[in-house]
């Protein structure tokens, strides 16, 4: 498994995900390197997950709110330039044709040179963890709309003839929380700026001292012999 290959002009990138803290936790150091670097980092979220809290008072519209603004805090620290929120239901997300038709509209706005979304195939994660099916469903819903809806005009023709936006070939795709990586990102350089992007989820970390523990004894055992190193592992994919 290799580290990432050189992409060539790469300036914009977009994170397609479910809910927030969800770019953070499963790719926040890549993006942190990748804005470091000069992109210019676009997350969109489906959600705004309305369902996430053990609150028991806690109501879906000022959950909205807190996490919105947890998402908008976690991705400045990271360097990303915009946040969008689709704002479907939590937990009930679906790769519908709307959702892909929103998808592909904001790829040919935003033409990002790369995309990273979740695995669409991962059901679960060792023997304690199932999937989030939000995680599968914009994963599903993402590459779609990666290939081949942004790429034909005759595909959601309104998007061409009538909203005047012209196809898109996004050139590079990560998909993260995989099963299957052939790629590792080296982000030793940018661990404690996504730690300090998830400190901004308050809302979902219950105990914040725990979650940066487990960060950072999460090195990878590749590169033990060259000093403590940390990856961020996905499957990678050079369109033509």
């Amino acid at each position: 498994m290799s580290d990432r290959p050189e992409e060539a002009a790469v300036e914009r990138v977009m994170g397609i995900f479910a809910h927030p803290d969800d770019p953070e936790f499963f790719s926040g150091g890549t993006f942190a390197k990748w804005a470091a670097e000069g992109k210019t980092v676009t997350f969109v979220l489906a959600t705004s997950g309305d369902k996430g809290s053990g609150v028991l008072e806690m109501q879906s519209d000022r959950l909205v709110e807190i996490r919105e603004a947890e998402e908008r805090a976690a991705a400045a620290r990271l360097g990303v330039h915009e946040v969008v929120f689709l704002r479907y239901p939590d937990g009930e997300l679906q790769p519908s044709l709307d959702l892909r038709r929103q998808l592909t509209r904001l790829i040919r706005i935003k033409q990002p040179d790369i995309v990273v979304t979740n695995d669409p195939t991962a059901w679960w994660y060792g023997s304690n963890y199932i999937n989030h099916p939000d995680h599968r469903a914009i994963g599903e819903a993402a590459l779609a709309a990666i290939f081949p809806s942004a790429r034909d005009h005759l595909t959601f023709p309104e998007l061409y003839f009538e909203e005047h936006l012209a196809p898109h070939k996004v050139r590079y795709v990560y998909v993260c929380g995989t099963h299957e990586p052939n790629l590792k990102v080296d982000v030793t350089d940018y661990l404690e700026t996504k730690i300090a992007a998830l400190y901004e989820h308050r809302s979902q970390i219950a105990d914040m001292e725990e979650m940066a523990r487990r960060q950072r004894e999460n090195v990878d055992p590749q590169f033990m012999g060259n000093g403590r190193r940390y990856t961020e592992a996905f499957r990678f994919f050079q369109l033509s």
